[in-house]
């Protein structure tokens, strides 16, 4: 029994990982990475500031994906995030979500 529940575990932790990996590869990808970190400010907000700054903010993730494809300014500074043409939505959608549960 003992065996089967480390084994479960093992299997969730590495399917649980490997999707956060997955996100991170997208978001490099889709050249999200040359303006943001997940833990530090470069160019953009790192995204574990974007996570705490709208967590638990009702329609976050739907503004979120609308900035991620059409660009915004002003939140985060002077300097404006650009549309990102080559984000579908659906990609758009998978990112934010991923962005928002960084720590």
């Amino acid at each position: 029994m003992k065996r089967s529940l480390l084994l479960s575990f093992v299997a969730v932790s590495a399917f649980a990982s490997s999707g956060a990996f997955a996100q991170a590869e997208l978001a490099k990808a889709k050249n999200c990475m040359a303006c943001h970190t997940v833990a530090t400010k470069l160019v953009g907000p790192a995204y574990k500031d974007v996570a705490e700054k709208y967590q638990g903010q009702k329609g976050a993730e739907d503004k979120l994906v609308q900035k991620v494809l059409k660009g915004g300014s002003g939140t985060w500074g002077p300097i404006p995030m650009p549309a990102n043409p080559q984000v579908n939505e659906a990609e758009a959608r998978q990112l934010v979500k991923w962005v928002l549960t960084t720590k």
